[in-house]
């Protein structure tokens, strides 16, 4: 089974709805939430992996209820962001 529960191991990660469209990245996460960019370049990704990401003006916070799964490289929500 896999989690739901939003942590640290998914700054970098893929956002997809629930029809697998890609949405964002996200780029930072505390606890019950994350930030998803929708439209981050390279360099706001590899910050995000490594944990330097920022929340910016068009980041969309993302709570767990949100959440279907979170795999090794993406996560699924349970509708649209």
């Amino acid at each position: 089974m896999n989690r739901t529960t939003l942590s640290g191991d998914d700054l970098g990660k893929r956002v997809l709805n629930a029809d697998g469209t890609e949405v964002g990245r996200i780029v930072h996460v505390e606890p019950g939430r994350a930030y998803v960019d929708p439209n981050p370049g390279l360099l706001d990704t590899l910050r995000a992996k490594l944990g330097w990401g920022t929340v910016t003006d068009t980041a969309h916070p993302l709570d767990d209820g949100s959440v279907a799964e979170i795999t090794d490289d993406a996560i699924r929500l349970r509708g649209r962001l």
